[in-house]
């Protein structure tokens, strides 16, 4: 059975991430309430909660290593609920949110490419 985590690395499938938050809403009844502007409010919320963590550090270096674990946590449950939120959205709307990521990796190498980018942050 394919449960969308992968052996070995642990990583998680969009599809997976999908079942999950669709069983989670049916099993409570608020699917009726999963419009997708209802579902891209709620996104912004979180993308906001989520900037409040970042608000008044400044320029904080890769990898965080002056944070604490539990800053560390907190950072990721945010994350996750926009990441969520908008694997609910692109459901809701029809969108395979993998391929859309994917094609847009593609345009924007069409759109920036190497040649053109590696000396300039034009």
């Amino acid at each position: 059975m394919n449960t969308g985590v992968s052996e070995g690395d642990e990583s998680v499938s969009l599809e997976f991430l999908k079942k999950k938050m669709a069983d989670f809403a049916k099993e409570r009844n608020w699917e009726q309430f999963h419009s997708p502007r209802n579902l891209l409010l709620a996104l912004v919320g979180e993308v906001g909660e989520l900037s409040e963590i970042f608000q008044w550090k400044g320029e904080v270096p890769k990898g965080l290593p002056d944070w604490t674990e539990e800053e560390k946590v907190h950072l990721g449950e945010e994350m996750s609920d926009v990441l969520l939120y908008l694997v609910i959205l692109s459901h809701t709307c029809g969108i395979d949110l993998g391929k859309a990521a994917l094609r847009k990796v593609e345009l924007n190498a069409l759109k920036y490419p190497v040649s053109l980018t590696k000396t300039s942050s034009k």
